[in-house]
């Protein structure tokens, strides 16, 4: 993948760049506080985290209808998706902590999870944070099999229905990337990317595939051994838990870049972006529902994606607060600040972009 470069003429961006970083960094020095997470963020993590973990262990010890473990796997699958974007998330940014142990520590719940980090980190930290909506390195909107999620893309007649049944399909986020992650980190080694980020191939493979050993043992092996359940029922049960976090993250995740008014820029032959890196992620990123509290505790403040995007080291805790210094300084300089009013807004518009990228006026292709 050839490296690209943000170039910007415009010295409105480049001085919207400097006032709003200077802005940021003032709200932080004036208000006396610190950029990463506080005792709330430790709570909220151990909450998500009794949220996946207890109701795995009732599974295990208590007598019970396969309907009521079936709905035990649906909350489980919740505290999965909760804890991926508020705790996973930030850690794998640095941006929970100060203390690099401490985000090694709960980022390291990617692999309670099933998922890998080192994987996590190059596709989301390395290519969907630098190179944002833009097909071809942007791999969080590469097709998706048969999800359609860039303009660019080829365009197929099945396309035409993806805003009905991309979101079941969804559902499979999390169970691709557990099938998926040593297909995906055999690639990085062949290409010199492993080595390229400082770490040792054989050595990341090794961590692969004990740490998904340990995950198998721990979600299949044991509900086997200890449960009531038949082996069709926990496989069912590990399913329903993955469709559930793998549909609440992904819709979370599309509605922050494939809606109206986010950009999906190319670039030009010398492979440069026009325009300034932070004007570039907020034109290819939108907030949503903004006033929803509950949301915004959830989701880690991914409802902010425009602020995640301008500053991902700092922690989700502060988005709320700085999301109005983004707004008007966007503004101010005549920047786009692409944002939802209410999650249901934000599903409209998602489900609206869908239907627009199934039904391209380009030839489709057979």
């Amino acid at each position: 993948m050839k490296t690209l470069q943000f170039k910007s003429a415009n010295k409105n961006e480049t001085d919207f760049a400097e006032e709003l970083k200077r802005k940021v960094s003032e709200y932080f020095k004036n208000n006396h506080l610190s950029t990463k997470g506080n005792i709330w963020l430790y709570f909220k993590s151990f909450v998500l985290v009794s949220i996946y973990v207890i109701p795995w262990v009732i599974i295990i010890v208590v007598p019970m209808s396969a309907w009521l473990g079936l709905l035990l796997c649906v909350i489980i699958g919740f505290g999965e998706a909760g804890i991926g974007m508020s705790v996973m998330h930030d850690a794998a940014h640095g941006a929970l902590s100060r203390k690099k142990w401490v985000n090694t520590l709960f980022q390291s719940s990617m692999y309670i999870l099933g998922s890998n980090m080192f994987n996590w980190k190059i596709q989301h930290n390395l290519y969907h944070h630098t190179y944002t909506n833009i097909f071809g390195y942007d791999p969080d909107i590469g097709t998706k099999v048969v999800i359609r999620l860039c303009e660019h893309a080829k365009l197929r007649k099945y396309h035409k229905y993806q805003y009905i049944y991309s979101f079941f399909l969804y559902g499979l986020m999390t169970l691709s990337k557990i099938a998926l992650d040593i297909v995906q980190l055999i690639q990085f080694n062949k290409e010199g990317i492993t080595e390229n980020q400082k770490a040792n191939p054989q050595k990341e493979l090794r961590i692969l595939i004990l740490s998904k050993s340990l995950y198998f043992i721990i979600f299949l092996g044991i509900p086997l051994w200890l449960s009531l359940f038949s082996w069709w029922q926990v496989l069912l049960g590990f399913i329903v838990i993955h469709l559930t976090a793998g549909m609440i993250m992904s819709t979370i995740f599309q509605m922050a870049h494939v809606v109206e008014g986010a950009e999906q820029p190319l670039p030009d032959s010398d492979g440069v972006i026009h325009h300034d890196w932070l004007t570039h992620q907020l034109l290819s990123t939108s907030d949503f529902a903004p006033n929803n509290r509950i949301l915004g505790w959830y989701c880690g403040g991914l409802n902010y994606q425009i602020e995640h995007h301008l500053f991902p080291n700092i922690c989700h805790i502060h988005y709320r607060k700085i999301a109005p210094i983004v707004r008007i300084t966007a503004e101010k300089y005549g920047i786009k600040y692409n944002l939802k009013p209410t999650f249901r807004h934000a599903f409209i518009s998602h489900v609206r972009r869908l239907k627009e990228l199934g039904r391209d006026k380009k030839i489709l292709i057979n």
